[in-house]
């Protein structure tokens, strides 16, 4: 629960833009989830401050919050993972949050069936009271982007951390983006397992059923590969009109990089997705070797480069690859506050620790123009002093939540 911390200065009126729609939490309420086996959080528009040590329990309220959009959250955790370690077998965890959104208030609860034994494998939604049908119902709903430390190396390490990087700036865009990876990855593992029965000496795999399955994937891979290069082009055009007129976090050109997405580039998509379906096809022998497909979205990867300098983000100083990330994610905002009406939430954890004092204000300026709810997680609360007012406070400690400003 929070705790009110000692008498504070008085408070600083906050920043507000009249007629601005906003996305934020106002409620946060977990119920044995990672440290916390209850606990409680209240806060409004203004951007959300987690200070405390390290290991205190800052992380896991931004991974709380990440699960209110689909997918597995900031960490990729299973959902048996997320269950606090302490509960007891079976055990169920949940996290609820009341939501101000354009259209108005939203009720949001998600958390791990309790009747799905002990691996709780299943993970049920509730949507103001009604049961969803599925977690791609949320992304009606909350769209959000996190930067973690894990994501340091993203411009460095495979392809597999890029490629769902842009996959959850897509989400914000096309909330069905996410049924289709999903309805996707379900065919390819499905085809994978047939070849895989059939290499190994089972029975043959019928050929109508692995051409229905490739035909699935065929759809769904030209619909992923379009997606990604839409909001690619749109996020370039909306890096190149940030709020402020000498922003230090550097431009990035962007592309997305595929056999699919080449394709897309020569033909129209329903050559793609015939052109694809035959290469499936062709390509069942060397499949059933390899374990998988060897082309499609599953293989593509996102391509940045810093503007200026004409360089590749691998190449680029630590610092710099820094800021690109910042720039992407600041362009990903503005972009969705333009096109819906609302910023998404950011999630930035440990990132100001990592900015000097130029790029800490900048990024400050840019998350209060986007009207946008951030919620920023560090060991010292003074990196943040320059919001004052404009953002609530929170110290957290030991799994508990302290109220350090109104």
């Amino acid at each position: 629960m929070v705790a009110r911390a000692g008498a504070q200065a008085p408070r600083q009126e906050k920043e507000d833009r009249p007629g601005v729609a906003r996305l934020a939490v106002t409620r946060l309420t977990l119920s044995d989830f990672r440290c916390y086996a209850d606990a409680r959080l209240e806060t409004d528009r203004r951007p959300v401050v987690l200070t405390g040590p390290n290991g205190a329990g800052k992380t896991n309220l931004l991974e709380a919050v990440s699960f209110l959009a689909p997918g597995r959250g900031l960490r990729r955790a299973t959902l048996a993972e997320v269950r606090r370690r302490e509960a007891g077998d079976g055990s169920a965890w949940a996290v609820n949050a009341r939501l101000e959104t354009p259209v108005g208030p939203v009720a949001i609860g998600t958390g791990s069936d309790p009747q799905a034994g002990e691996a709780g494998s299943r993970r049920l939604v509730r949507i103001d009271g009604q049961a969803a049908p599925s977690q791609a119902a949320l992304g009606a709903h909350v769209t959000l982007a996190w930067l973690t430390p894990q994501m340091d190396r993203l411009f460095i390490e495979g392809a597999s951390g890029r490629r769902r990087f842009l996959d959850r700036l897509v989400f914000g865009f096309q909330p069905d983006h996410a049924g289709a990876l999903s309805a996707y990855e379900q065919a390819m593992r499905d085809r994978s397992r047939l070849l895989k029965d059939e290499r190994d000496g089972g029975r043959r795999a019928d050929p109508a059923w692995l051409a229905a399955l490739e035909e699935q994937m065929a759809g769904n891979a030209v619909a992923i590969a379009a997606a990604r290069k839409e909001v690619v082009g749109r996020l370039m055009a909306a890096g190149d009109e940030g709020t402020l007129s000498e922003s230090p976090f550097p431009r990035a050109t962007l592309a997305v990089e595929g056999t699919v997405e080449g394709w897309l580039d020569e033909m129209p998509a329903l050559a793609a997705e015939e052109r694809l379906k035959a290469r499936l096809a062709e390509m069942r022998r060397v499949d059933a070797a390899a374990g998988g497909a060897t082309e499609g979205p599953h293989r593509s990867d996102l391509a940045v480069r810093h503007r200026a300098k004409d360089m590749p983000a691998a190449q680029c100083s630590t610092g710099e690859q820094k800021a690109l990330l910042i720039g992407i994610v600041l362009a990903n905002a503005r972009l969705l506050a333009a096109e819906r009406g609302a910023a998404p939430l950011l999630l930035l954890d440990e990132v100001a620790a990592h900015l000097d004092r130029r790029r800490r204000a900048a990024l400050f300026d840019e998350i209060l123009a986007l009207g946008t709810q951030a919620w920023l997680t560090g060991t010292d609360r003074e990196l943040f002093a320059e919001l004052g007012g404009r953002a609530r406070f929170f110290g957290i400690e030991d799994a508990r939540i302290t109220a350090l400003s109104d």
